[in-house]
């Protein structure tokens, strides 16, 4: 009857059901599977790229060059950071040099340029001994200021005997 076709009709569509799901789940593992094959064959082209790197870079040591021109332009950077670093150690360690010679007994810095305030005698009898100037210390004249471009130079005559 009634109930007998219903109950047939129930049990196909759950058997299709099931089919379908099945049917789903199996193209996902094919296509997962076809994923997979093409990341397998691409690391394997990779890895051959890499070993005929590798004999290259081999091949052109032997012959005295760099393994690469990626390695040759690596080293080239790598050196010239060294020579950087070196540079700017030598450039600190003058920049701490000319600031020790700005420091005045005290502890106080100052950017005025040290002037001399003593001499060493040329006397050979006695110690060469820095003795004071006292109130005879050499003249040092200032800098010419910025009214100095408004003056013209004076034009040398020659002297004619």
């Amino acid at each position: 009857g009634i109930n007998a076709e219903y109950g047939k009709q129930w049990y196909q569509r759950r058997v299709r059901g099931k089919l379908q799901d099945t049917t789903r789940k199996m193209m996902a593992l094919v296509s997962e599977l076809s994923m997979n094959q093409a990341e397998t064959m691409k690391l394997q082209q990779e890895a051959a790229d890499k070993r005929a790197s590798v004999e290259d870079g081999y091949r052109r040591l032997d012959m005295g060059l760099p393994p690469s021109e990626e390695a040759d332009m690596e080293w080239q950077r790598m050196v010239r950071e060294d020579e950087m670093k070196v540079a700017r150690q030598m450039k600190k360690q003058q920049a701490d040099e000319e600031a020790e010679q700005y420091t005045v007994p005290g502890g106080i810095t100052t950017t005025a340029e040290p002037r001399p305030n003593a001499y060493i005698p040329d006397d050979l009898s006695e110690l060469p001994v820095p003795r004071p100037y006292g109130a005879l210390a050499p003249f040092k004249p200032t800098e010419p200021g910025a009214c100095m471009r408004h003056i013209r130079k004076p034009v040398v005559k020659p002297i004619e005997i």
